[in-house]
């Protein structure tokens, strides 16, 4: 275990286009690759990018399956917070994903066994090929919010102030960010193969230095990458990196 691979870049335009590049070079070499894949303005830059790449022929997706990596709770197909429309728009539909290849989170039911069948069901694909993964304010991955556990399940979880407060910009309002949540846990996220988590913007700089230079545990959940069998690379733009 050699630790996280961290590749500074100049700005955001440049993270998208360096975890673009190995994404697709991960596809080209897996073609039935499972995926879960972060929503947010983090990866926006890659998913554009991906596109592109897979416009121009460099890879396929006719066998790739995706895992839904979080999920507002309670919310309607149709309601515009809804994270797997989010995905659908951004990630899925320009990679022509059929739907049948992508697995939703849901609690509908009970909740426990929703999140068990969820988890088996990437247990019976033999676990994630690649995840790609923002990073909150607080080191949450997905909404594993800190203190999250290295095998923690998916589960439904209460969110934090701070990103409830982060959410906020893309609904209006804090009284708009619903409360609770389901996220992929973090023993799924340690255990994928492949792991690109981006960073950018100074607001980061505190969180990537406590991530990867801090006490690994469960208080920044994004510190256990450190300690995972993934290979984890990590690409920051210069405002997130700081001067060290």
């Amino acid at each position: 275990m050699t630790g996280p691979r961290v590749v500074i870049v100049e700005d955001a335009d440049d993270i998208g286009r360096v975890g673009a590049d190995l994404v697709a070079e991960a596809i080209a070499r897996n073609p039935a690759a499972s995926i879960t894949a972060a929503t947010g303005q983090s990866p926006i830059g890659l998913y554009a990018a991906l596109a592109e790449r897979y416009r121009s022929g460099a890879f396929e997706t006719d066998a790739v399956t995706v895992f839904q990596l979080d999920e507002y709770l309670g919310l309607a197909p149709s309601d515009r917070r809804s994270l797997l429309g989010w995905m659908r728009r951004s990630f899925l539909k320009p990679l022509d994903v059929d739907a049948d290849r992508v697995f939703p989170l849901t609690a509908d039911g009970d909740p426990r066994k929703a999140c068990a069948a969820f988890d088996q069901s990437i247990e019976v694909r033999g676990l994630l090929d690649i995840a790609i993964l923002g990073l909150g304010r607080n080191g949450h991955l997905g909404f594993n919010e800190p203190p999250s556990a290295a095998e923690s399940p998916t589960r439904v979880v209460e969110l934090s102030a701070i990103t409830i407060e982060d959410n906020a910009r893309y609904w209006g309002s804090l009284a708009d960010v619903p409360t609770r949540a389901i996220t992929m846990g973090m023993r799924n996220l340690l255990n994928a193969r492949q792991v690109v988590l981006l960073a950018s913007g100074e607001v980061k700089r505190a969180i990537v230095r406590q991530a990867l230079e801090g006490p690994i545990g469960p208080e920044v959940p994004a510190s256990l990458l450190r300690a995972a069998k993934a290979d984890v690379t990590v690409i920051v733009d210069r405002a997130a990196w700081g001067n060290r």
